[in-house]
């Protein structure tokens, strides 16, 4: 067939392709802030902690890497049950925190809850090889100065670690925004993403044209991030 621009046209006014769209976005928007939030603590204590708690915090965050995402997505499953047989609802309605079950399962919430679990390394080593790299004295002579915490950390930790910073939060908006199986297993339908439109037109729908559009556009978003 000839060149058209028929199928971009045809994404961009349809609502239910925009809400995908915009979905996916936000979505790897929060897992990438939230990732980035929990990695500077386990990267200071990487960098800064005694060997024994270096290693085991490198172990804790490396480990879940050799096991299969699918299986940790079931795995997620089993945890975020909307019924009372969840793991978490049973947990918090035993200890009487809540009356009801609460609702998570196939909803945004699971889907950026399992991305950030298999993210979070790709945050936290590209951060803790950053912060590896800060001269400690540089701390130290502030604090001596009489700095508070936080504003060594804002003016100093916090700028020389952009690099690392920068390389984690592309790494996990790419993946994320690229995620298949999450959304898949723990997203349902009403959290569908970019990845499972373009599984659906291709496989289901037999529409490789459109596919092919949604691919393109998910590959210009990550490189605008990038």
């Amino acid at each position: 067939t000839p060149f058209t621009l028929a199928h971009y046209i045809r994404f961009f006014e349809v609502d239910l392709y925009q809400k995908v769209l915009w979905a996916t976005i936000r979505i790897s928007l929060i897992t990438s802030v939230l990732a980035a939030i929990l990695a500077y603590p386990v990267a200071t204590v990487l960098v800064r902690g005694n060997i024994t708690t270096t290693r085991i915090i490198t172990l804790i965050v490396i480990a879940p890497l050799a096991v299969s995402v699918v299986v940790r997505a079931y795995g997620w499953q089993l945890i975020l049950g909307n019924g009372p047989t969840g793991l978490l609802n049973y947990v918090l309605m035993n200890l009487g925190i809540i009356d009801s079950p609460l609702t998570l399962l196939f909803s945004d919430a699971a889907v950026i809850i399992g991305s950030l679990h298999i993210f979070f390394p790709m945050m936290v080593l590209p951060l803790s090889s950053a912060l590896g790299k800060i001269d400690p004295n540089l701390q130290q002579a502030a604090r001596t100065l009489g700095a508070p915490a936080w504003k060594v950390f804002l003016r100093i930790t916090f700028p020389l670690s952009l690099p690392g910073l920068v390389a984690g939060f592309t790494l996990v908006f790419s993946l994320a925004s690229a995620s298949y199986v999450i959304p898949a297993l723990i997203g349902g339908p009403g959290s569908q993403m970019l990845g499972n439109m373009v599984e659906q037109q291709v496989l289901a729908v037999y529409d490789w044209p459109f596919g092919a559009t949604i691919a393109t556009i998910l590959v210009f978003i990550v490189i605008l991030i990038n």
